[in-house]
């Protein structure tokens, strides 16, 4: 199966040319086991003589702004007595004297003080210390004007924070405070309160070099972007919830990947040839050579079950699209019309049609209020949703086989302008951009973040673009069989981190997006694999289409074998490969 006579018509199925640890390390001399206490351990100094001055096993820690940090997150946690402790018993004091005396004289409000010490510190240049005043000036005259001293903060303002020539706009909203009768809302309620002063002092760390004062939080930010290196390292990462440990270095098997056929949806009496999810992850639409279009229904459990069979077309149809909403969708016939349905009821709303020539693919613009179609005549055009023509690109725009794709901001459509060219036309800027392939082009795919193409080439390979500025390739993907038909691929899983590509072996294919690699190829269907979607809500839900007029739901093996019979629609449940 998947093989078709040379009788059959040219569409998805025409023939295409046959072209060939930090871990710690603590080092130490034991003779004998001698008992000791937690609390004679403790009371031992640890001084960086007997010690060294750096700690981990690469020596590139310095021991000093090791322990500062640890420091730091003990007083951001809370524990006041253990933080005060470890400087005490460490030797090495969290901040300079001068350094704690300004820390104390901002959280007091002794803004006039806080200045003064301000230029005792040292590594801070004079514009530095210009802004550090400048906010601490500008606390001062807030404060006064919330004790109705009004003559004092206008004097502060113009002795004090004037001279100063910083931030001038708001020193003209500091003037609006003096003589605006809603200068509360302006001013704030907390003025003078405990949560503005630590406002204050977190923007004046902004200010200050870190080896003056450790920022804020410093070894929790050390910790978070260790443990994304890690998944990021981590081949099989596909879990918005990962259990990822300080304990152990984080690495995911094999089962975070959907790999297992879940369920088997029947409900097409022909070759389906392409499929996708919704944008919120709950439906499912595939259409078929059988001129239908079905929408399932994701339940919360996981389940995917019939929902309607949309009829009405008079050719196979091509392609589906989601609106951004994901309440109607659009399904384009080969060659023929596009129409748009209400997901809930399943009503057809409107035909859209061009007299003289028919539509070969269709998509939404994201304001959900015009719609795109390829025509057969080259050109691309855009239609309100009542039908009435917007915009028509003439000339070579797209092939009479052809993907199209809007980026997120409306600004850029792409297309298959040539056999091996891809076309990315600005709207807003009228300027245009070319991807050159080598090899005949037979579909691609848009990334959620606009920012790259996947490019399936009549060799075998998928090639994935960048479309950021200048066009380049940064990965290649090969091993999946493509030699008649037209088989796409998708991205997916945690941070679209896969490919996935069917494949006319009738296996569908997985690739490491970063690297690659060839992580899976999973059998199970009995016809060529034309079309994949990954669930964009649950990464662990991948949908395949076949010419063996199934879908296949891959997932985790959570489920038992078991047989529904849903109206026209028959769902197998599987556990397991079957």
């Amino acid at each position: 199966m998947g093989v078709v006579e040379d009788i059959e018509p040219p569409l998805k199925r025409v023939k295409l040319p046959s072209i060939e640890s930090n871990d710690l390390v603590e080092h130490s001399s034991v003779a004998e086991v001698v008992p000791f206490s937690l609390g004679d351990l403790m009371a031992r100094p640890l001084t960086s003589q007997e010690d060294g001055e750096t700690v981990g096993p690469k020596g590139v820690i310095k021991r000093s702004d090791f322990v500062k940090i640890i420091t730091r997150a003990l007083y951001s946690l809370g524990y006041e007595k253990s933080g005060a402790l470890l400087e005490e018993e460490s030797g090495i004091p969290l901040h300079s004297p001068v350094v704690n005396l300004f820390i104390q004289q901002v959280m007091e409000g002794k803004w006039d003080d806080g200045v003064r010490t301000c230029q005792k510190i040292g590594s801070l240049d004079e514009s530095n210390i210009k802004l550090a005043s400048f906010l601490m000036l500008e606390q001062k005259f807030l404060e006064l004007l919330k004790m109705d001293k009004v003559v004092a903060a206008l004097e502060t303002l113009r002795n004090e924070i004037v001279p100063l020539h910083v931030n001038l706009n708001r020193v003209h909203e500091l003037t609006t405070c003096v003589i605006s009768p809603s200068r509360g809302l302006i001013m704030g309620e907390d003025v003078g309160g405990v949560k503005a002063r630590s406002q204050i002092l977190e923007n004046l760390e902004k200010l200050l070099p870190p080896s003056v004062l450790v920022p804020k939080k410093r070894l929790e930010h050390l910790v978070e972007k260790a443990l994304d290196r890690q998944c990021e390292a981590c081949r099989f990462h596909n879990s918005l919830n990962s259990d990822t440990y300080l304990y152990l270095d984080h690495q995911c098997g094999r089962t975070q990947i959907p790999s297992q056929t879940v369920q088997v949806l029947e409900a097409h009496s022909d070759e389906v040839w392409f499929l996708q999810f919704s944008h919120n992850g709950r439906y499912l639409a595939s259409s078929s050579k059988d001129q239908s279009v079905v929408l399932w229904e994701v339940k919360e459990d996981g389940q995917v079950s019939f929902k309607h069979k949309l009829a009405g077309h008079q050719k196979p149809v091509l392609t589906v699209s989601w609106s951004p909403n994901d309440c109607q969708l659009l399904t384009c016939g080969q060659e023929e019309v596009i129409r748009r349905w209400d997901v809930s009821s399943g009503e057809c709303l409107h035909l859209y049609e061009k007299f003289g020539v028919g539509l070969i693919s269709c998509g939404w613009f994201p304001d959900s209020k015009g719609i795109f179609a390829g025509v057969t005549d080259k050109s691309i055009c855009l239609w309100d949703l009542d039908g009435r023509e917007l915009e028509c690109w003439e000339g070579q725009r797209t092939q009479k086989i052809s993907d199209i794709a809007v980026t997120d901001d409306g600004k850029r459509i792409i297309s298959v302008c040539r056999y091996s060219t891809i076309l990315i036309h600005d709207r807003q800027l009228k300027f245009e951009r070319l991807i050159e392939e080598e090899e005949m082009i037979t579909s691609f795919s848009l990334s959620k973040d606009n920012k790259f193409l996947l490019v399936n080439l009549i060799n075998q390979e998928i090639h994935l673009w960048s479309i950021e500025g200048d066009p380049v390739i940064v990965s290649k993907y090969k091993g999946h069989a493509r030699s008649r038909f037209i088989i796409r691929s998708c991205f997916g899983g945690f941070e679209q981190s896969f490919v996935a590509s069917g494949s006319e072996d009738s296996q569908v294919y997985i690739w490491h997006r970063g690297s690659g690699e060839l992580i899976l190829a999973l059998p199970g269907h009995s016809g060529a694999v034309n079309c994949v979607s990954w669930n964009p809500t649950n990464l662990h839900m991948l949908a395949s289409a076949s010419d063996d007029r199934t879908i296949r739901i891959w997932g985790l093996n959570n489920f038992k074998m078991k047989l529904t019979e849903q109206n026209n629609g028959t769902v197998h449940h599987c556990n397991g490969r079957s």
